[in-house]
């Protein structure tokens, strides 16, 4: 799914003292990294026109960006609903501001309905040739190793073990730049030095750099889903359930990447924080905030500062503290799942359509941290959800939310209401609401912000050239460097920080000199 932050979403990380990354910053690089094709007239037609999707924003970059065709009346009924509560899309989304409902593009490569991803569009055969550039499989780093010169800190290379168990040192040249994602990364650093005093001392890893903030303020966006019966006129993507269905679904995409496994046709919409009775009132939201930001302490003064600047966000009429899913199948739930298998498997032997609430904008942190010095050993996950109590404040009203959808028309002609619904419990009450949340409530897995770009002493790990605090040469570059969350799936931001990141890096070697 392809969905974009907003601009003031942007704008704070710039006002969080990053200097260079505001929205009009990062804008043009959302342009760079993808090509955008916009829906053809007959998917157009089928969800009502579309009339906010601006054609001339295209890009040029080679990932891209199209629309499947598995669109249905589901869809378009979503559409109407939400132009019915008053919330009809004005904008394209991808201009930095939106609310209301729209239609999401997926990386998908038009018209061979197969995936687009950073492999397929980066990686290419001629890139794939260039004599500078090795790829090595079944390769993992151990860590970095450095030296101080001057009194800083420089890396001098990657240590690292085959599939066979030998270690090697690949030499620097220039820098090293971390990629390994937002679990991988804090955990690499701790693993060469760069980290917690403490906690590097006790697992007996020589101090390079004490920065307490690595593997700290994760974020992540929450789930809650809920599944709605349909009537008979209505199939839904449940029929795949039937095992003849679904090989003739397989073998028709595997032949020729058409049919209904195509697509997800998944529909999408932003909205303001809001409950059972609609879009809340700004005053409602400042006393919802008062009561709970005044009287929760937090942990320090920059913690404090943050929540100051999420409360802007989420007090702004304009924007969305939730982001709606509806899906055309079953996807609830499981209460307290502990497999993937357990969050999604249909309990229900009739057709159903799920709606899905995430919150874009939590208060809650987590961390992850290495619990021993051995690389192959994977870090400790400690998410923390919710326990910043306005986290489940506002999941439950958005669930709440959810029940004004389904009785809204023409998505509640869809509704059978003589079939159950999964959880079996209607949201207008916020008590009720509340435990739909404790139970079924997983993450969506857009986990960042473990070695945050911030200035040092606000709990920042890299500074505004991405480089690790206090050394000269180790760069981060994945979702783990993102100081606050930006709303929506965090791919596009995350291509749009790649593409901003070698930019800085080609114009960092102007001036800079090789290692060695």
């Amino acid at each position: 799914m392809a969905m974009f932050p907003s601009r003031t979403n942007l704008d704070s990380w710039a006002k969080m003292g990053n200097k260079g990354w505001s929205y009009d910053d990062l804008a043009p690089y959302f342009q760079k990294f993808a090509t955008s094709h916009p829906p053809s007239q007959a998917i157009k037609e089928t969800l009502g026109g579309l009339s906010y999707y601006q054609d001339d924003i295209k890009g040029n970059g080679p990932i891209q960006l199209s629309f499947d065709d598995q669109y249905t009346d589901m869809n378009k009924n979503w559409f109407k609903t939400f132009a019915e509560m008053g919330l009809e899309m004005k904008t394209d989304p991808r201009t930095g501001r939106a609310i209301g409902a729209f239609q999401n593009s997926s990386t998908i490569e038009l018209g061979k309905n197969t995936r687009s991803s950073s492999v397929t569009a980066y990686y290419t055969e001629e890139i794939a040739k260039r004599p500078n550039l090795k790829v090595l499989l079944e390769t993992t780093v151990q860590k970095i190793a450095t030296e101080t010169r001057n009194g800083q800190v420089v890396a001098t290379g990657v240590e690292v073990k085959d599939k066979g168990g030998k270690v090697s040192t690949l030499r620097a040249g220039r820098e090293v730049v971390l990629a390994a994602g937002t679990i991988r990364t804090p955990q690499l650093l701790e693993l060469s030095g760069i980290g917690d005093r403490d906690l590097l001392e006790s697992l007996g890893i020589n101090v390079v750099i004490d920065n307490p903030n690595v593997g700290e303020h994760m974020q992540d966006h929450l789930m809650t889903s809920q599944q709605f019966p349909v009537k008979k006129e209505y199939p839904s993507a449940d029929g795949l359930r039937d095992p003849e269905r679904f090989k003739a679904a397989f073998e028709q995409y595997a032949t020729s990447k058409q049919g209904p496994l195509a697509g997800m046709g998944t529909s999408v919409a932003y909205v303001p924080l809001a409950d059972r009775n609609g879009v809340m009132t700004v005053a409602d939201r400042k006393a919802l905030f008062d009561k709970y930001l005044s009287t929760t302490p937090t942990l320090n003064p920059v913690q404090k500062r943050e929540f100051k600047l999420i409360r802007s966000l989420l007090e702004t009429e304009n924007e969305p503290a939730i982001q709606y899913l509806c899906f055309p199948g079953s996807l609830t739930v499981t209460p307290h799942p502990e497999t993937l298998t357990d969050m999604f498997t249909s309990h229900a032997p009739y057709d159903c359509i799920g709606i899905m609430s995430l919150l874009n904008h939590p208060f809650s942190r987590g961390n992850v941290h290495i619990s021993s010095s051995d690389a192959s050993v994977p870090p400790t996950w400690n998410p923390n959800y919710c326990s910043h109590p306005l986290d489940l404040e506002i999941l439950a009203r958005t669930v709440g939310f959810v029940e004004k959808i389904v009785n809204t028309p023409p998505y509640s002609d869809m509704i059978d209401t003589n079939l159950k619904r999964l959880p079996d419990a209607k949201g207008d009450d916020l008590d009720v609401t509340k435990d739909i949340v404790r139970g079924r409530t997983v993450s969506c897995f857009h986990i960042a912000g473990t070695c945050r770009m911030l200035p040092r002493e606000l709990g920042g790990v890299v500074d505004e050239k991405l480089i690790v605090h206090g050394t000269a040469n180790i760069r981060v570059v994945d979702a783990s460097m993102i100081p606050l969350e930006p709303l929506g799936n965090i791919q596009t931001t995350v291509y749009a920080v790649a593409e901003r990141a070698a930019d800085i890096i080609k114009e960092s070697r102007k001036i800079t000199l090789p290692i060695r």
